[in-house]
């Protein structure tokens, strides 16, 4: 089982997937299909998407029962213990990937706390 997401795909890569995939959602494509078609599929939609984004979900046998690739995310794969999860970049990681950091907030005790604990 195959499940393919994208966003802002060519119409040429849209079709070229349907004959492969159902489409059942806008961006969406759901099938069966053997490693080698899937392997295929992926370099095509590597090659026909320029800005997009897409996400391949396939079976696969390990301890998950699937396995997932990714292509223009900021989320990333991450292999944590033998589990592939996906990891989100907070504010702070894109700030400084982007060469941008914001002056940190105060930390400590806010005054409705102060006065509560200290008195007045």
């Amino acid at each position: 089982m195959i499940v393919i997401v994208l966003t802002v795909s060519p119409p040429k890569l849209r079709g070229h997937l349907t004959r492969w995939l159902f489409e059942i959602s806008p961006g969406v494509y759901v099938g069966k299909a053997s490693a080698r078609v899937r392997e295929l599929l992926w370099q095509q939609i590597l090659e026909n998407i320029s800005e997009g984004r897409a996400v391949m979900v396939y079976s696969s046998n390990n301890e998950q029962g699937l396995d997932f690739r990714t292509h223009g995310q900021e989320w990333e794969p991450v292999d944590y213990d033998g589990l592939k999860l996906i990891m989100r970049p907070n504010s702070s990681q894109k700030q400084k990937r982007n060469g941008v950091l914001k002056t940190k907030k105060k930390t400590g005790w806010s005054s409705a706390s102060r006065y509560r604990r200290f008195g007045r």
